[in-house]
């Protein structure tokens, strides 16, 4: 939480010296939980794995042996179990009525007061209300926000006159490669239904 901060000193006219008591939290050793072990949950395990942290993960399905321990990765069957144990909380779940809110003051409560909520799926994920209270009362340590609802937030909102919370405009993907494969995507999907082929990227209802 101390990188926007930390950037307005560095280029602040008014800075003199740097604060040797500025001190933040080692991410290696530490342990994080993710919630949502899909495709993209499971990249981010590959690469907290790298800093040495321990993983825990909840999801619908556990994941096969062989790739939990490929991540170093342990699986908790009931949510819960992973708020109160995690220091870095992740959401990486898809946006249904089974996750609206899935984060909300009791699951806040469960969670260390020193951990951070780290939110890359969908803003509707957590209620933000619940999150607001809990930041201001230090129920947990700090927020880092890649989606809000809405986009943008509401030039009032009390999120973002928070010290411990980050907020980026949904940029998870946004990177040059990434909109390239994405284009890719689509028009070989495109291009497999005008051939009447198998459709790579199919989406089937449930």
């Amino acid at each position: 939480m101390y990188l926007h901060a930390g950037c307005q000193i560095a280029v602040s006219p008014d800075t003199k010296y740097f604060a040797v008591d500025w001190l933040g939290v080692e991410v290696t050793g530490a342990t994080l939980g993710i919630i949502g072990m899909g495709s993209i949950g499971y990249k981010v395990a590959q690469r907290a794995r790298a800093f040495n942290m321990r993983i825990l993960y909840h999801n619908r399905n556990q994941r096969r042996k062989e790739e939990e321990e490929a991540v170093g990765a342990h699986y908790c069957a009931k949510m819960e179990d992973l708020l109160q144990q995690s220091d870095f909380v992740m959401l990486v779940v898809n946006l249904t009525p089974e996750t609206h809110k899935l984060i909300g003051k009791k699951e806040l409560g469960l969670m260390k007061p020193t951990a951070t909520l780290i939110n890359i799926s969908r803003g509707a994920v957590i209620d933000q209300d619940a999150l607001v209270e809990a930041l201001q009362n230090k129920v947990i340590r700090a927020a880092a926000l890649d989606v809000t609802y809405p986009e943008p937030l509401p030039r009032d909102h009390p999120l973002l006159n928070l010290n411990n919370v980050i907020i980026t405009p949904h940029i998870g993907t946004a990177t040059v490669q990434a909109i390239h494969m994405m284009a890719e995507e689509a028009i070989a999907n495109m291009l497999a239904v005008l051939n009447g082929q198998p459709i790579p990227s199919e989406v089937f209802p449930k």
